[in-house]
């Protein structure tokens, strides 16, 4: 019940943090699209349907702008949900085939993301 919670404020965080415009990508695109890969990034599950999430927002991201917010986003999720494994999280593009133009840290600069 505590990670759902977490879940929640997180998402609600990202809605008052994002850009208002519609067509950029949002938190709420990122935690939904990487919510299936929760069990294998805290070490509970296999990689199962994870990667179509991956690929799916990498496919969403596709202006500065967006890789931007979508790094944010990646960040302050690894950060705020509790038990999750940061080499797993780091290693995840690599698991699910795809290449991403910034590392997935708590220590990345995301203002630097082009």
């Amino acid at each position: 019940m505590e990670m759902v919670g977490k879940i929640a404020c997180f998402v609600l965080l990202c809605m008052v943090v994002v850009e208002p415009n519609g067509g950029h990508t949002c938190c709420g695109q990122v935690q939904s699209g990487l919510a299936p890969c929760l069990p294998y990034l805290q070490c509970r599950g296999p990689l199962g349907s994870c990667c179509g999430g991956v690929k799916g927002l990498l496919g969403a991201a596709r202006t500065p702008v967006d890789r931007k917010t979508a790094c944010t986003c990646l960040k302050s999720a690894a950060n705020a949900i509790t038990g999750t494994n940061i080499g797993k999280v780091a290693g995840l593009p690599s698991a699910c085939g795809v290449n991403i133009p910034y590392k997935i840290s708590p220590s990345t600069d995301c203002s630097r993301v082009q």
